[in-house]
């Protein structure tokens, strides 16, 4: 598959007298990543921008050393009007939460992301499936808009694609040689890892021991690839941050058993509210795993073949049952 061109994108952005981009709510490093580093060089170009996302409040305590985070403002602060609305990482408009009216106030609409199950929202759509991360994707941007990649922006765009791969361990062709581009910037990225994926306050431990003893093994699910899932109810998470939750989906899906791994996690303030991460991966023979994003958007999600999600409404049986009739 021949690279996206991403000219239409440096078309957008090089014409472009104020900018939003947006984030999708409960944003990972690389909807931020990719945000504050695209934000920085049009900060650097003169041009007006903010960037913002619809929830949670405040971003995640893991991303707060990100460079550039001085452009973020809360969604309540962001522009009815704008030039040009940029969404980065979003695989459709429901993703941008409460912030999705802000689309109608654009006069351009410009969607980035690498997502298979993006909607192309956008006025123009820069959607390549084949990149690890959209991280990935401002890179070749900016290198086709002859702009520089200097260290903060080097650290924004490789927490993106460091997490995005799992620290690597799902990376795509030119992944590492991004990295050891990025890396020759002088960043730390043993530090950068360790500060997103790697430290977890002591509380972490005792809701994952809550949290995993819930743990259902379905060896005859999705046509005998198996499921493994657990619940994350709200008491569970009091004490704990979003990027705590998160993470839970990256043990459970270390089951052998089970070729799709599933965690249901009941919203803080609403218990009939639910996210639901899926995770599945390739057969031991070699041949493609189960994909998840199709599971995803049939329940009204999205994402990719092995890491999905989506949200819903309803008891936690009542989820279970609806994700079993779709696996099949």
């Amino acid at each position: 598959m021949p690279p996206v061109d991403v000219t239409p994108a440096v078309e957008v952005l090089d014409a472009a007298k104020s900018v939003t981009i947006l984030c999708h709510v409960q944003p990972d490093a690389d909807t931020v990543g990719s945000g504050l580093a695209l934000a920085q060089v049009l900060r650097r170009r003169g041009v007006p921008v903010v960037v913002s996302f619809a929830e949670p409040a405040e971003l995640p305590a893991s991303m707060r050393s990100l460079p550039g985070t001085d452009l973020l403002v809360a969604a309540d602060r962001v522009p009815r009007e704008v030039d040009v609305l940029v969404t980065v990482d979003c695989g459709s408009a429901g993703r941008l939460g409460a912030l999705r009216d802000r689309l109608a106030g654009a006069a351009t609409t410009l969607v980035i992301d690498h997502h298979s199950s993006n909607t192309r929202f956008g006025a123009v759509n820069v959607v390549d499936e084949a990149a690890e991360s959209t991280a990935g994707v401002i890179a070749r941007i900016l290198d086709a808009w002859s702009e520089p990649i200097d260290r903060d922006i080097a650290h924004c765009l490789y927490a993106g694609l460091v997490t995005d791969t799992g620290s690597f361990k799902w990376p795509r062709a030119g992944s590492h040689t991004l990295a050891e581009r990025l890396l020759a910037t002088g960043i730390d990225g043993a530090a950068i890892t360790r500060t997103l994926m790697d430290t977890h306050p002591f509380a972490w431990l005792p809701m994952l021991s809550r949290v995993l003893a819930s743990a259902q093994l379905i060896p005859d699910a999705a046509a005998g690839a198996g499921l493994v899932y657990v619940v994350v109810r709200r008491q569970d998470i009091e004490s704990v941050r979003s990027e705590e939750v998160e993470s839970v989906i990256d043990i459970v899906r270390t089951t052998a058993e089970a070729q799709v791994a599933a965690v249901f996690k009941e919203a803080r303030t609403d218990p009939d509210h639910w996210t639901v991460s899926l995770r599945s991966h390739a057969d031991t023979d070699g041949s493609p795993g189960l994909d998840v994003a199709r599971i995803a958007i049939a329940l009204g999600g999205g994402g990719h073949r092995y890491a999905a999600g989506y949200s819903t409404t309803g008891t936690a049986p009542e989820l279970l049952a609806d994700l079993l009739r779709e696996l099949g």
